[in-house]
């Protein structure tokens, strides 16, 4: 399904692929906003141990829609006493998790995607009532969750161990991999299920058991999933889910003593915060933050592609992506054709109903992050930018905005904006492209659009990245890859082969007279 909404840039049609799934399937949603979002939400419980669970304090906590206030989920607050619940539950079921059998583990991975495709409805409304997913970027985020369950059953046979060489006449040298046990998540709000999916697949494929602390805003994304992941297969106490505020709860779930590895997505403060207790008590940790993410365009690039890549890594889901591209740098040479391409598409833009397939712009997930961006537009504007195109707000929504006349002072052009704002710079040369791009403070993806390969590779020596896409958008995913940053984007990487270092443990046994 293609974006027809954006302008023609040289009699050349821009056309934004939002990915991979015809949006037939999802014709209920096209229409009307379901009857579901009528519905009195029911209370959501802790899920732990294979079954709902209470909490002794009662306290409870809402998720809302961001585009109309509406209630979609009343969550329980959970406490210390919940996590403990949860941590024992995940403890107990560690070793009949170890001791399943790889083509066990597989099945419950495919029976999972099965079910996810099966369920694409249902999730798809979720996204859309509970984190404000254009009907576009809902899809993608099923679709690759589903690619994600795939590919993680694969880890099941990678499992593999060693021989080696001895010095000892007639002593069999041998390396076992063995599963590390409890594994703790903490996700964030903008792509709850891909995140959800991909720490609990890699823990319970390595063998392991999984506790989830998910995003205030997700609870309802949260425990379908956990319910989806049951119905799969998983063993009692192997996926386990407590709800309630990560500044109260989180700390009390990393430092536990059970478990052994924790998976976090997030910022940056928080993030650091949760490597230190990890650093302080031996943990092992995974840390995917966010960034200041540089989209280049050089004088050799085709504009019309590197617009359509700007467009869609600076403004789908509403630009609430760790990859986004919230700055671009153009050689002066070709400055103002991409910027006026790039505003004419920006402001062609839709802002329509969630459920239609050519919005691209929804809400933003709370009052406090537009609150936020306001004040950042405001200084901007105040020390000298301009803004090209948006600026004005509809409700909780704000059009796609093009900032110019930016510098190092601006928090806009330093902070990672979680929002749908772009600056634009001009660049004197590729040296001047590679400073500007790389004095930013952490980089999880950027990009790069040139017609020289030389180049391209210079760039990706030079860049300090973990990730660099030629001629293409700073979002990508692949289940495959070493995804992750460093410094301040991150901290290890996920992916098939990291997962098997970061959730197993090595044992050396050696055998002789036998």
């Amino acid at each position: 399904m293609l974006l027809q909404a954006l302008p023609p840039l040289a009699n050349v049609p821009i056309e934004i692929p939002l990915l991979l799934i015809d949006a037939r399937r999802f014709a209920p949603f096209l229409s009307s906003r379901t009857e579901s979002s009528t519905v009195k939400p029911s209370l959501i419980r802790h899920w732990i141990d294979a079954k709902p669970h209470g909490t002794e304090s009662g306290r409870r906590f809402q998720s809302v829609n961001p585009e109309d206030g509406t209630v979609v989920a009343e969550a329980l607050r959970g406490g210390a006493d919940d996590v403990d619940k949860a941590v024992d539950a995940a403890h107990r079921a560690a070793e009949p998790m170890a001791q399943t059998t790889p083509s066990e583990r597989e099945t419950i991975l495919l029976q999972a995607a099965a079910l996810l495709q099966r369920d694409a409805d249902e999730f798809c409304d979720l996204l859309i009532r509970e984190i404000g997913s254009p009907i576009g970027k809902a899809k993608m985020e099923i679709e690759i969750a589903t690619r994600l369950l795939k590919a993680n059953a694969g880890i099941t046979r990678r499992l593999t161990g060693r021989t080696y060489p001895s010095d000892i006449q007639g002593r069999w040298s041998l390396g076992f991999r063995r599963p590390i046990g409890v594994v703790a998540g903490i996700t964030p709000f903008n792509v709850p299920l891909i995140k959800g999916v991909k720490q609990a697949s890699t823990s319970l494929a390595t063998g392991n058991t999984f506790v989830w602390l998910p995003s205030e805003h997700t609870p309802a994304i949260a425990d379908r999933t956990a319910r989806l992941f049951h119905e799969a297969g998983v063993p009692p106490g192997a996926m386990n889910v407590v709800f309630g505020d990560g500044s109260e709860i989180g700390d009390h779930l990393v430092s536990d003593a059970r478990v052994a590895a924790v998976t976090f997505t997030g910022s940056e403060r928080v993030g650091r915060h949760v490597q230190s207790i990890c650093g302080a008590e031996g943990k092992r940790v995974t840390l995917e933050l966010g960034g200041k993410n540089p989209l280049v365009v050089l004088s050799d690039a085709d504009l019309p592609t590197a617009i359509q890549a700007a467009i869609r890594g600076g403004f789908i889901y509403q630009g609430q992506i760790c990859m986004a591209s919230s700055r671009i740098i153009v050689a002066r040479s070709v400055y103002q054709a991409f910027l006026d391409g790039f505003v004419a598409a920006a402001s062609g833009l839709s802002l329509g109903p969630l459920r239609e397939p050519t919005t691209m712009i929804g809400p933003l997930i709370d009052s406090q992050t537009c609150d936020r961006i306001r004040e950042r537009l405001r200084q901007a504007v105040e020390r000298g930018a301009k803004i090209c195109c948006g600026g004005q707000w509809s409700g909780n929504r704000l059009h796609p905005t093009v900032i110019i006349d930016v510098d190092e002072d601006m928090l806009l052009l330093r902070e990672e904006i979680f929002g749908p704002v772009v600056t634009v710079e001009g660049a004197n040369d590729v040296d001047h492209a590679i400073n500007l791009a790389a004095s930013a403070p952490g980089i999880l993806s950027a990009a790069v659009h040139t017609a020289s390969l030389a180049t391209a590779m210079e760039f990706a020596q030079r860049l300090p990245t973990a990730m660099l896409h030629i001629n293409d958008s700073t979002l990508q995913q692949e289940p495959e890859v070493p995804f992750g940053g460093d410094g301040a984007s991150g901290f290890g990487r996920e992916g098939m082969e990291t997962a098997l270092d970061d959730f197993t443990r090595w044992q050396w046994v050696t055998m002789r007279g036998v």
